[in-house]
């Protein structure tokens, strides 16, 4: 969630945030409303239970003058006595009044927490306002095949993979139904040959390999930012109350929890590799036919957590990173800056890859990085000793995606030839053991 300090210092840094992303502005008023009835109702709840505290002695130390009093047979005996019941009755009603104020500032804070947890991240100065339509291009990678020049039509992805005996939609549908797949002989292989060349990519470049969890409890979901806008596109386990993960960045932003990092040799970086799945839902008829749009898929995923002022460095890595891996297999792709309306509650700021598919004749996302600054670590509790001093701040957490399921679209399509076989870019070949995949029959 964002930081609370933020909005009260400068609340129209945040007003401008939820107004570029399209969401409304008027939250923050609610806020700083709900803050300043917790701070006054916790302040005199504090006030109030001192006040109880210095009754409560005083009640102590009068019952004791009393007894004594009462013993020696003083004349102030009675009069002590009387005292004491008096601060008696005065210290119960207070009791009860700090309990009334304890119960507001506690309904106060709930409040606040809850209309915390609905703002999106703060964006970072220069993001694009507007939706999904108002990315901007920062850069784009190689030229498309002129496949008419070539002297053919290029197949979309789902007829290579049924000619290379890579894809089976069919036989997916059957057992699982619609948007699943069996991925066979060469098509296995290959996602195998992608995942670990990017694996070890991510190795290489001192991350940590990870195979992590697929299942989370809520508050993990909650923390990593999967429950609020999004969360019809998680599966649930009712009996279990455990989420399905549509991404490690889950398992991963959760394994530092409620923990104190340190971070003064540099940012721990992670690359998780699981099954994801993702419901789709309000996705009906989009990207019906192959494995663009699916329930469930494979992925590489980095992880990173850092010092909250150098997440935007450390983003700029994981993008590169990323081209890297997009340099090795071979295909045109273009780089863009999410506008503030498509990033989703965490980011601050996303880039996008996205490859060019031939049969579509259009870039189609590939893979993306986020910089989520101190969203997720404020909701998980992932901390580090301040720098400067002054106890414990919150780290920054960044994610971005090496590998996936659906980067074999852009692989089989990019680098078809007429009789139906696929070249394998030649950074894969030592993975796949092969130099090209051919058709079965």
């Amino acid at each position: 969630m964002i930081d609370i300090r933020l909005v009260r210092e400068d609340p129209e840094r945040v007003r401008a945030s939820q107004q570029a992303r399209g969401e409304d502005p008027g939250i923050v008023d609610a806020i700083l409303d709900a803050d300043e009835r917790r701070r006054s109702s916790l302040a005199d709840f504090e006030s109030l239970r001192a006040e109880q505290k210095s009754v409560s002695r005083e009640v102590g130390q009068l019952l004791g003058r009393s007894r004594k009093a009462a013993q020696a047979g003083a004349a102030d005996a009675a009069e002590l006595e009387a005292a004491a019941h008096k601060a008696r009755v005065r210290a119960a009603e207070l009791s009860e009044h700090v309990k009334a104020l304890g119960e507001i500032a506690d309904a106060a804070g709930a409040e606040l927490d809850g209309l915390l947890r609905r703002v999106g991240n703060v964006i970072i100065d220069g993001v694009p306002v507007g939706g999904e339509d108002d990315y901007v291009v920062l850069d784009t990678v190689g030229t498309p095949r002129d496949f008419a020049a070539e002297g053919f039509e290029p197949r979309d992805h789902l007829a290579l993979g049924e000619l290379l005996g890579a894809i089976d939609m069919e036989r997916g549908a059957k057992v699982g139904g619609a948007r699943f797949y069996y991925l066979t002989g060469v098509g296995a292989r290959l996602e195998l040959a992608l995942l670990t060349m990017a694996m070890a990519q991510a190795t290489a470049a001192g991350f940590t390999p990870m195979v992590t969890p697929t299942l989370a409890r809520p508050e993990i979901m909650a923390g990593a930012g999967f429950l609020d806008a999004h969360a019809e596109e998680v599966y649930r386990l009712e009996a279990d109350d455990l989420y399905l993960t549509g991404t490690s960045e889950v398992a991963l932003a959760g394994y530092h929890a409620d923990e104190i990092l340190d971070l003064t040799g540099g940012p721990k970086r992670y690359a998780g590799w699981s099954a994801c799945y993702r419901r789709e839902a309000g996705s009906h008829g989009k990207d019906t036919r192959g494995i663009i749009r699916v329930h469930q898929f494979h992925k590489v995923e980095m992880f990173s957590y850092c010092r909250a002022e150098d997440a935007e460095a450390e983003h700029e890595r994981l993008l590169g990173w990323e081209r890297e891996m997009l340099g090795k297999i071979e295909v045109p792709y273009r780089v863009i800056d999410t506008a503030a309306g498509d990033l989703g509650g965490p980011a601050a700021r996303k880039f996008d890859c996205e490859a060019w598919v031939p049969t579509q004749g259009r870039y189609r996302e590939l893979t993306s990085t986020s910089n989520c600054t101190t969203y997720q670590a404020r909701r998980l509790g992932v901390r580090e000793r301040d720098p400067d001093g002054g106890g414990t701040r919150a780290v920054a957490t960044l994610n971005g995606t090496l590998g996936t399921t659906r980067w074999l679209v852009a692989i089989l399509e990019n680098h078809q030839q007429p009789d139906g076989s696929v070249r394998v870019p030649e950074a894969l070949r030592p993975f796949l053991g092969l130099d090209v995949l051919t058709p079965i029959a």
